[in-house]
């Protein structure tokens, strides 16, 4: 928790941002949150195909990929619409925010795989709920989202209903 920074009225006036910078900056603290996301994943699921996320936005790429090959599985890009090549799967949703598209390689997983969703934050849940929705058109089996920090007023885990969430640290 201490370090995570907030920034009030950022990007947009009324908006607590919490900033992952200095736990990024840290190796000791990354090599943690790393080491307990992987406990907690392994303890969790037996088997796990893929890790997706990316454009959850930037910061869920540098967690994802990381993770990925802690546990030796791969790692799916989740990207901004217009950001992958090739054929691809897309969704709008709402952000706490404005509004957005996320696609997916239509080829990136096949259906019944085993995946995990990884973002940096969830706050109202558009983002994650906008992954899944890409996973279920994939028909690939969503075990669990997971973030590194949940904003509990925003009420984000609500939005994905069914889908087993997990969060390391909740802001009240």
């Amino acid at each position: 928790r201490d370090r995570v920074r907030s920034f009030p009225d950022f990007p947009v006036p009324g908006v607590l941002f919490r900033d992952i910078s200095p736990l990024l900056k840290d190796p000791a603290a990354f090599r943690t949150l790393i080491d307990l996301l992987e406990d907690h994943l392994r303890a969790s699921f037996p088997k796990i195909d893929f890790i997706a996320g990316g454009c959850l936005d930037s910061r869920g790429f540098l967690i994802g990929p990381s993770l990925a090959q802690r546990l030796g599985i791969g790692f799916v890009l989740i990207r901004k619409k217009g950001k992958l090549p090739g054929p691809t799967e897309s969704v709008s949703y709402a952000l706490e925010y404005g509004k957005a598209e996320l696609e997916i390689q239509s080829d990136a997983v096949e259906p019944g795989q085993k995946v995990v969703i990884v973002d940096d934050l969830l706050a109202t849940g558009g983002t994650m709920w906008a992954a899944c929705e890409l996973m279920k058109r994939l028909r690939a089996e969503v075990l669990e989202c997971l973030v590194i920090i949940e904003l509990k007023p925003l009420k984000g885990s609500e939005k994905l209903k069914s889908i087993p969430f997990y969060s390391l640290l909740q802001y009240d």
